[in-house]
Formats: C-alpha cells, sequence, structure tokens
C-alpha cells in the first residue's frame, strides 16, 4: 500500500462534510462539497435569524423603547447569538474540516498504524464517516431542539421582564410576532447547530477511542514526551473557534442579567466555572482515550530502556574504571562518554512522559479560549471612575 493511497483514505475523514443539513446547503448554493462559499452562509443565517426578529420588532415598536424593558435593539444575548456565536460555529467547520484531516492522517504518516493495521484502521475513518451521515440522528436532534431545547431555553434562559419577545399578562408571559420567531425559529436553529456540533465530538471521541484500542507503535523515547502522540495535542486549536462561539454565547447571557434584572458577574461564577470544565472535557477529553496507552508505553519503556542502561553502563564501568580498556584507547575523545550521555537523555525522556498526549500550555489556552468573551463582563464590577484611578495609578 503507497503512501498516497494512505493519504486518499486518510482524507476521507471529516467531521463536517456530511449529514442531510450538509446536502441541503450544497442543493440550495450555499456551500460546496468542500465547505466553500463560506460568507453566503455568513450573511444567509443572520439574514434569516436575526434580520426578522429586527424587522418585527420594529413594526411592533419594540425594537427601541416605550414601556419594554428590554427592547430589541438592547437584547445583548439576541445580537451576540445571531452575529457573533452563530458565524463562529460556521466559521468552525471550515477551520474543523481543514485541520482534523491532517490530525488523523498523522496516524499513518508517522507510522503510528503500522502497515498491517491500516485496514483496520480505514474501517473505523468509514465507520466515522457513516455515523456522521446519518439522517436518523439529525432528525432526532431536532426533535429535541424542539421539545427539551424549547423548554430549556423559556424556562432558564428568557428574561423575566417585559420584553420585546415576550409580555405578561395574568402571571404569564404572551409571545408578540417577533417572539414567535424568535423561539420557534431562530432559537431552534441556534440549537440545533450547537447540538450537531456536540453530536460531532460524539464522533471524534468514538474514533479516538477505537483507534487507541488498535495495535499502535508507540514509541517512548520520543521527543514529543507522548510517545508519538503529541501532535494529537494540536487538534485543540483546531476548535477555538467554537469555544469563543460557546463562550460568546455565555457572555451574552450573563450580560442581559447583569444589565436587566440586577444581577452580578459573581452570580454566575457556577456557570463560568462550568462553561470552562465543559469546554475542557469537550476539547480535551476524547484525547485522554490514549493515556492507559501512554502509561503502558512508560512502564515497557523504563524496564526496557533500564535494562538497556544498566548493561551499558556495566560494561562502561569494567572498561574505564576497572581496567578493561585497550591500552592505546584515550579516554578523551572516546564517543564512549557522549553515547552514556545519550542514553542518560534517552531514559530521562522515558521517565518524563506525560499522562496525556497535550501539556499545560494546551490546557490553559482551551480554557482561555472559552472564556475570553467573557472577560469584559469583569468591568461591570468596577465603576469607571474607579477603573480610570486604577490605571493612572499604575501609569502614574
Amino acid at each position: 500500500m503507497n503512501h498516497s493511497t494512505d493519504n486518499k483514505q486518510s482524507d476521507d475523514f471529516s467531521l463536517v462534510l456530511g449529514g442531510p443539513l450538509f446536502q441541503l446547503f450544497i442543493r440550495t448554493r450555499i456551500s460546496t462539497d468542500t465547505l466553500g462559499l463560506l460568507k453566503r452562509r455568513l450573511i444567509f443565517f443572520p439574514l434569516f435569524t436575526w434580520l426578522p426578529l429586527l424587522l418585527l420588532s420594529v413594526l411592533a415598536g419594540e425594537a427601541v423603547g416605550g414601556d419594554i424593558k428590554v427592547p430589541f435593539f438592547y437584547d445583548i444575548d439576541a445580537h451576540i447569538r445571531f452575529l457573533v456565536a452563530l458565524p463562529l460555529l460556521l466559521v468552525a467547520e471550515l477551520v474543523v474540516h481543514q485541520r482534523i484531516r491532517l490530525i488523523v492522517r498523522q496516524f499513518v504518516e508517522r507510522g503510528i498504524v503500522p502497515p498491517q493495521a491500516r485496514p483496520e484502521f480505514e474501517a473505523l475513518i468509514g465507520s466515522a464517516m457513516r455515523l456522521r451521515n446519518s439522517m436518523v440522528i439529525e432528525v432526532l436532534l431536532i426533535v429535541l431542539v424542539l421539545t427539551a431545547g424549547h423548554y430549556l431555553w423559556s424556562s432558564q434562559v428568557a428574561l423575566e421582564a417585559v420584553t420585546w419577545y415576550a409580555s405578561i399578562a395574568d402571571g404569564h408571559q404572551q409571545s408578540s410576532p417577533a417572539g414567535y420567531w424568535y423561539a420557534y425559529v431562530s432559537i431552534p436553529i441556534f440549537q440545533f447547530m450547537l447540538l450537531r456540533w456536540n453530536f460531532r465530538f460524539f464522533i471524534w471521541a468514538r474514533f479516538l477511542w477505537q483507534v487507541s484500542r488498535m495495535d499502535l507503535h508507540l514509541v517512548p523515547t520520543h521527543p514529543d514526551h507522548a510517545a508519538g502522540l503529541g501532535f494529537l495535542g494540536g487538534s485543540a486549536a483546531a476548535f477555538m473557534s467554537l469555544l469563543l462561539s460557546q463562550g460568546a454565547l455565555l457572555a451574552g447571557q450573563i450580560a442581559n442579567h447583569i444589565f436587566y434584572e440586577g444581577e452580578t458577574l459573581l452570580d454566575f461564577k457556577t456557570e463560568i466555572v462550568g462553561v470552562a470544565v465543559f469546554s475542557l472535557l469537550l476539547v480535551l477529553g476524547p484525547l485522554c482515550v490514549f493515556a492507559p496507552r501512554l502509561a503502558q508505553a512508560k512502564r515497557q519503556g523504563l524496564l526496557e530502556y533500564g535494562a538497556l542502561a544498566s548493561r551499558y553502563v556495566d560494561e562502561f564501568d569494567q572498561k574505564w574504571l576497572r581496567g578493561a580498556a585497550p591500552t592505546d584507547e584515550q579516554l578523551i575523545g572516546s564517543g564512549d562518554i557522549q553515547s552514556l550521555n545519550d542514553l542518560a537523555g534517552s531514559f530521562e525522556v522515558v521517565h518524563s512522559m506525560r499522562p496525556f498526549p497535550f501539556g499545560k500550555a494546551v490546557v490553559l489556552q482551551t480554557a482561555i479560549a472559552a472564556l475570553l468573551p467573557v472577560l469584559p463582563l469583569a468591568l461591570t464590577l468596577i465603576s469607571l471612575e474607579d477603573m480610570v484611578k486604577r490605571l493612572l495609578g499604575i501609569l502614574l
């Protein structure tokens, strides 16, 4: 099996290029079969989710002021959800498609999947792609959005006040025309796109778990300190747009509650920590399936290189300290000392192997990407006057 064939089969892996909705995008010419025409999608979705809300709220006189506590133009959550978070989900599709297939290709190009195991590896790719293309799954996601998703949004996210999308009559919320579009079109579309991403993470995690159970060629002395699997840590960067989208969504929801319901940022500590932990589990959790294999490779490496080191240092001791060295061989310039140092370095690499195929820097970057959109809300904890005084104190 040649490398060009291997690469072609590895290139078939994509978490994004498939499913009924993707086929609909192609037929309606807002996407190509390689996720081209991104600008069209970035224009189409806000036009379909956000623009009708603007027009309906303007026609109803609910866009700017009046007796409404939260007019449309002041609803931070709605604007961020459809003008920032949703476009980021679309951008993430292209980025993930381009980068994750390169990650998957490394299993073959680096020899981690040996030649005799490649048919099994290709079968796993085919299984993941069939699951990605499932019409049943997307139908179930739609049903979930229209039932549990609608209940969750109306009970947990929607503001309990007179807004552009709902008024309160006899203690019950009554939707406006814009509110009906918001609740039954815009919100379901966003929730479906978000749930579909969670399903893609399930496919990714399932694929990696299956690969981790294969007969892999792992080298404990690999300089990436992950037996050659260190490239998997790079997959986190592919999902940064998705993490920024989730962080922006959280920031919009918190901002509404801060400005219109009198709450503070500190009231949302649980939600903020929860999003950070969920993001880490979502992006880095699938990579943790290789932890048992890395632990096994480390144990085996310590045993094998420990035995090799014992033999070498014993021979070194006999040769240079016990008088076994030839009389015409000089210590200075001998390669034995350099070899001893190289062996010590190899043993140290094995000893310092990480338990996961990513380091602390990746964990920190992932958490920062998820929480970065929330950071500006910290300004709500301090008045502008105090902030200026502190800045002047630092500068002066």
